[in-house]
C-alpha cells in the first residue's frame, strides 16, 4: 500500500473560529485557571480560562489568554486586572468541575458568580482577590504587562506572589508536593475535559 500523505493546513487562510477550533482540539489537555479578581465595587468575579499556564520561576511568572468581546471591549476579569492589578488563579479539583462550568456564563458585571453559585470565599494572604476555598491549589498573582494582538484577544503575565493549598498537599519541610492522586481537572476541546488517572514516571537520562 502507499505510505499517507500527511495533511497540510494553512491556519493563515482559515477563519479565526475554525484555527479556534482545531487548535484547541490539537494542543491537549491544557491545565484550567478559574480566576477570581475584584472591582472596584467590591464584586468578586470568577472566570474560567484554558489558554494558562506558568512560564518561568525566577520570577515566577504565569501568562493567561484572555478573550475581549467582539467590539473590543474588555470581560470582567480583564476589566478587573487592568483596574487592580491582582488576581488569583484557582487550581480546579474534579468535585469544581460543574460550577467552573456554570461560571462560564454571560452574566453583568454587577453579579458575583461565587455568590450566584453558592462558592466558599477564603482571604489571600498577598493581593486583595480572594480564593476560592474549595480549591486545592491558588496562586496569588500582580499583572506584570498585557499584550495585544487584537481585538479580541490579549495576553497577560503575571507574577506569581503567593501560594495557598490545601492542607497535606505540601510538605513544608521538603517541599514534596503529594496530589495523593486527586489532580486537577485538565481542558480538552467543546466540552470536555480530562481526569488525569494514570501518571507514568520517566526520568531524564544522565548527559552523554
Amino acid at each position: 500500500m502507499p505510505e499517507a500523505t500527511p495533511m497540510s493546513i494553512d491556519l493563515s487562510a482559515l477563519p479565526p473560529a475554525t484555527r479556534y477550533k482545531l487548535l484547541t482540539a490539537v494542543v491537549l489537555p491544557r491545565p484550567i485557571a478559574w480566576v477570581t479578581t475584584i472591582s472596584r465595587a467590591g464584586v468578586v468575579n470568577a472566570a474560567p480560562f484554558s489558554f494558562f499556564n506558568v512560564f518561568g520561576q525566577d520570577p515566577a511568572l504565569v501568562v493567561l489568554g484572555l478573550e475581549h468581546h467582539a467590539d473590543g471591549g474588555m470581560k470582567d476579569t480583564t476589566r478587573n486586572i487592568r483596574e487592580t492589578g491582582e488576581f488569583v488563579i484557582n487550581l480546579v479539583s474534579e468535585a469544581m468541575l460543574e460550577p467552573m462550568v456554570r461560571s462560564a456564563a454571560k452574566v453583568g458585571p454587577e453579579v458575583s458568580e461565587p455568590e450566584r453559585l453558592g462558592l466558599k470565599l477564603a482571604p489571600s494572604a498577598h493581593v486583595a482577590p480572594p480564593r476560592l476555598a474549595d480549591a486545592p491549589a491558588a496562586l496569588e498573582c500582580r499583572r506584570v504587562v498585557g499584550l495585544s494582538f487584537s481585538a479580541e484577544r490579549e495576553i497577560l503575565v503575571g507574577e506569581a506572589v503567593g501560594l495557598a493549598c490545601r492542607d497535606g498537599l505540601i510538605d513544608p519541610d521538603t517541599w514534596y508536593v503529594d496530589w495523593g492522586g486527586d489532580y486537577p481537572v485538565a481542558r480538552l476541546f467543546a466540552d470536555r475535559y480530562a481526569r488525569l488517572v494514570e501518571v507514568d514516571r520517566h526520568k531524564i537520562p544522565p548527559a552523554i
